[in-house]
């Protein structure tokens, strides 16, 4: 069973669907929710399904290798063997990402390898893109950078904004992290793409 590690910097949408996707039937189980903002909206609901949470507040630390540190220290404290990076907003740095090299996931909120970092809804429809979606893919030092491991690809419409993109693309971040997640612990790295 692999024991699954997921940070978190909001709300914690696709933490709840990760979460509930491990307490079915995945050789996985969610055993640290963790967050870098002690006000982020998730840590209850992990707490809500019975997930051992910890916040590591990154405004305490001098220095990202200090923060990270404590983050390090409380992945080893809940033995976890992969980390999944949902909404995690800050970037973690070579020594921590070469620590998880092969075991840290990420999800992105556009075809990558289009419009790494931020703003993907809004570049995508400036671009006059056809269609638009979101990526897991495996953390490598370089942002968004990693072997991609599925896409959720959808049509972008006429009157789309940023805003009703986002909102239409979130529930296909939902089915597709936790279906990338079962396939990757089951040791399939094929990628995987669904099409709505």
């Amino acid at each position: 069973m692999t024991r699954v590690a997921v940070l978190i910097s909001g709300s914690g949408s696709n933490m709840v669907s990760l979460v509930k996707a491990m307490q079915g039937d995945m050789a996985a189980e969610p055993v640290l929710v963790l967050s870098n903002r002690p006000d982020a909206g998730g840590l209850a609901k992990a707490a809500a399904l019975g997930v051992p949470t910890a916040v590591v507040d990154h405004t305490a630390f001098a220095d990202r290798a200090s923060f990270e540190g404590a983050v390090q220290a409380e992945l080893v404290a809940a033995k976890a063997d992969l980390v999944c990076l949902a909404g995690f907003m800050r970037i973690l740095g070579a020594d921590f990402i070469r620590l998880w090299a092969g075991r840290t996931l990420n999800i992105h909120p556009s075809l990558l390898p289009k419009y790494k970092g931020l703003n993907t809804h809004a570049r995508a429809i400036a671009a006059g893109d056809s269609e638009a979606g979101c990526s897991v893919h495996e953390v490598t030092a370089d942002l968004d950078d990693g072997p991609v491991l599925g896409h959720a690809r959808l049509d972008i419409r006429p009157d789309d904004t940023p805003e009703t993109l986002a909102a239409r693309i979130l529930p296909l971040e939902h089915q597709l992290y936790p279906e990338v997640l079962r396939r990757f612990v089951a040791g399939d790295r094929t990628p995987l793409v669904i099409q709505a």
